[in-house]
C-alpha cells in the first residue's frame, strides 16, 4: 500500500545538491543544528513546488501562501520573494533540472540558544533548506486509487491549530495517517469539529454524486493550491460544484472521489472505510478534471 505521495525511485536523486542556508551541498552532507527551532519544535513553514517543463507551477500563489505563513509566525527571513526565487532557481540549475522535479522549500526560525519553546531565544538567523528531487506520481495509482479510512483525529479550527498554515508541526496529521494504516488503508479521511468531512491527512478531499462535485467549506482543511485550481476549473467549465458541510453518510453515497495536492495533482479514491466506490478508476468526472488540470499546468508553463 502507498499513499498519494507514492513515487518511483529515481537513481538521479543519489547525487543531488541540497540548498542549506545559501550553500549547495551533497545530500549526505545536508545538516541543520540540533538546536534548530524546526527540529526542536516544528517551528517553521514550508511549500511544495512542481517543476514542469522548465517552470515552477503556480509559483506566485505558493509564495503568497509562504509569506502569509511567515507573517502568521512572525518570522522575517530577510529575503524578498524575488531573492528567494533566485535561490530556488540556483538550486535547480545546480542539479541540471528542467522537468519532473518536486521541491520542498523549508523555512524555520533557525538555531536557538536553548532547546525550548520561547521564540525570544532565537539567535536571529532563519534556516532555509530547499530539496529538489526527481519525483513523479506512480502511474498505476490512477487506476489503483487510494483506500481511505476515517480517523478519530479531527481537523482543528484556526484558533487551535490552523490547518491552513503549512506548519512543520504535522504530528496530528501523522497520527491520523497511522490510524488509517492500522486499518489497512492508504490515507486518513478526517472530520472537522462538527463531524463534517473535511480533509485527508496530506491532501484535500473531493467527491462526486450525479455529476456534481462536492468538497468541504475550506474552514478546516489545507489551503491547497491544487484544491483552489480544481474549484476554479469547475466554475469556469460550468461543472456543478458545492462547497459545504457533508456527513460521512453523504460521502458513502459517492459515485467517485479524489484527493488533490501539489505532488499528485488529482488522485482517484477507490474506497472509503471499506466501501468500494461505484465508478471504475479513474471515474468520468475525475478523468475530466485531471485532463483539465493537466491543460492548466501546461498553460502555466507557457506551453
Amino acid at each position: 500500500m502507498a499513499g498519494s505521495q507514492d513515487f518511483a525511485v529515481d537513481p538521479r536523486n543519489a547525487d543531488l545538491r541540497i540548498y542549506v542556508n545559501g550553500n549547495l551541498v551533497p545530500r549526505d552532507q545536508a545538516r541543520v543544528s540540533v538546536f534548530d527551532a524546526g527540529f526542536v519544535l516544528g517551528d517553521g513553514v514550508w511549500e511544495g513546488l512542481r517543476l514542469h517543463h522548465g517552470r515552477l507551477l503556480f509559483l506566485e500563489t505558493h509564495l503568497e501562501r509562504l509569506w502569509k505563513g511567515l507573517a502568521d509566525i512572525a518570522l522575517d527571513i530577510g529575503l524578498t520573494r524575488e531573492a528567494l526565487t533566485a535561490e530556488i532557481q540556483r538550486t535547480l540549475q545546480a542539479n541540471g533540472m528542467e522537468h519532473g522535479a518536486h521541491l520542498r522549500l523549508m523555512v524555520t526560525r533557525g538555531e536557538k540558544s536553548a532547546a525550548n519553546q520561547d521564540p525570544r531565544n532565537w539567535l536571529g538567523k532563519p534556516t532555509i533548506v530547499i530539496t529538489a528531487e526527481y519525483k513523479e506520481p506512480s502511474p498505476e495509482i490512477v487506476t489503483r486509487g487510494l483506500s481511505l479510512a476515517t480517523s478519530t483525529v479531527i481537523c482543528t479550527p484556526a484558533e487551535m491549530f490552523d490547518m491552513r498554515l503549512n506548519s512543520h508541526s504535522r504530528l496530528n496529521l501523522i497520527r491520523a495517517l497511522l490510524e488509517a494504516i492500522a486499518a489497512g488503508a492508504d490515507e486518513a479521511l478526517m472530520l472537522d469539529p462538527n463531524g463534517y468531512v473535511s480533509s485527508c491527512n496530506a491532501t484535500n478531499f473531493f467527491w462526486v454524486k450525479d455529476g456534481r462535485v462536492m468538497t468541504s467549506t475550506g474552514d478546516y482543511c489545507f489551503n491547497g493550491v491544487t484544491r483552489a485550481n480544481v474549484i476554479a476549473i469547475c466554475r469556469e467549465q460550468g461543472i456543478p460544484i458545492t462547497l459545504g458541510d457533508f456527513e460521512l453518510s453523504d460521502v458513502a453515497e459517492a459515485d467517485e472521489a479524489f484527493v488533490t495536492g501539489t505532488f499528485g495533482g488529482l488522485t482517484p479514491v477507490r474506497s472509503i472505510d471499506g466501501h468500494a466506490l461505484a465508478e471504475a478508476l479513474p471515474g468520468p468526472m475525475t478523468a475530466r478534471l485531471r485532463a483539465a488540470y493537466g491543460a492548466l499546468k501546461d498553460r502555466d508553463a507557457g506551453l
